[in-house]
């Protein structure tokens, strides 16, 4: 005879025997309305947008209708041919991963200095860290790119990489989970016989899978929304990012309003796949690891 395993009782504001009340039925009520409300105010630029790049220019200076007269996918097709999004799209994704191993490795290498080597003085790092954090970046972009200038290090990736690798927030947010880490797992490591750089690579990062995908997703975002750096140290030429090249096609004077709005939508398509992706990971709160007895 099997037995039926009931289910887990709620654990959160509203427990079971609450949610038979009629009042809190109403107030879930309300509340689902209002959520649903908010996601579709939030939506709605979105599908304005994918709506408006299958128009014509014509369609799309006249009509007041937010849905096209007729759903040509070539449109996209002939804007993504002429603009050459493609090889944007390989640039954004070179800046993207040379940007990511610098802010895993180099703020992470910061971080496990200030949480588990503790060096001398390193307390006035880590306060020099945090005031930091109240530097505007505006001001610091001219001094930034005076000195990418005067070491010839414009017209390639790698001062976005190393910009990357110089980021306060994500030091900070590395040595926050360092310091939960159960010191019993270093302390085994350095009985072992490895060495710092060993114990970083082999048992601190490994264990800091959570907070490495949630400074990889914000990387990524960031990276791929930035403009003004990439501009700047781009240029123009055949490196510009997906973001340069929207600039850049928006200035153009023979522009057509519905091709800028097709590029807008190729913009906007990576980083709503990583929302969708890893939405888990942005609302969840990061579970620290321990050792089982």
């Amino acid at each position: 005879m099997k037995i039926k395993k009931s289910a887990p009782p709620r654990t959160g504001i509203i427990r079971d025997y609450d949610s038979r009340k009629l009042s809190v039925k109403i107030a879930l009520v309300v509340v689902y309305v209002f959520c649903v409300c908010i996601v579709l105010v939030s939506l709605f630029p979105i599908y304005w947008v994918l709506m408006a790049g299958f128009k014509d220019l014509r369609e799309f200076m006249n009509s007041t209708s937010i849905h096209p007269s007729v759903f040509e996918f070539a449109r996209y097709t002939r804007t993504w041919t002429q603009l050459g999004i493609m090889r944007n799209y390989l640039n954004s994704f070179y800046v993207i991963a040379g940007s990511v191993f610098f802010a895993l490795v180099v703020n992470g290498l910061l971080a496990y200095g200030l949480a588990i080597l503790k060096p001398k003085g390193h307390g006035i790092v880590n306060k020099m860290v945090v005031l930091s954090l109240l530097i505007p970046a505006t001001i610091a972009l001219v001094p930034l790119f005076i000195n990418i200038m005067n070491m010839n290090m414009g017209g390639f990736f790698t001062p976005l990489w190393l910009a990357a690798g110089a980021n306060a927030f994500y030091v900070i947010v590395f040595r926050q989970f360092f310091l939960s880490l159960p010191p019993s797992l270093i302390d085994a490591g350095r009985i072992d016989g490895c060495s710092q750089l060993a114990i970083f690579s082999k048992i601190v990062m490994p264990l800091s899978k959570p907070i490495c995908v949630v400074v990889t997703i914000f990387t990524v975002n960031g990276v791929w929304s930035d403009f003004l750096l990439p501009y700047l140290v781009l240029g123009v030429g055949r490196w510009q990012t997906v973001m340069v090249r929207l600039f850049v096609f928006s200035t153009q004077q023979t522009i057509n309003h519905d091709d800028l709005m097709r590029a807008v939508v190729f913009s906007m398509i990576p980083p709503i796949i990583l929302f969708f992706i890893f939405q888990k990971k942005l609302t969840e709160n990061i579970v620290t690891v321990g050792i089982k007895g």
